[in-house]
């Protein structure tokens, strides 16, 4: 059985590890509802639609604040 005759460095060993980690970028989507950025087979957060259907109700921001300033 062959034996390394010399010791690999560090650095030589991280380089050979690092080859096998490539990241892949995440694949996105347009919501055809409203452009949004979405992931695929996900609803998007933006609207709340899947597939051409209201799936989730979205609130609106801007009416949590404003109710927000009113309390106080």
């Amino acid at each position: 059985m062959p034996v390394p005759k010399k010791r690999h460095s560090n650095c030589r060993q991280g380089k050979r590890r690092a080859s096998n980690y490539r990241l892949t970028p995440l694949a996105s989507t347009r919501c055809p509802a409203c452009g949004a950025a979405t992931l695929p087979h996900h609803v998007c957060s933006a609207c709340g639609s899947y597939k051409d259907r209201q799936v989730k109700k979205i609130k609106d921001k801007s009416a949590k604040k404003a109710k927000g300033k009113e309390k106080e």
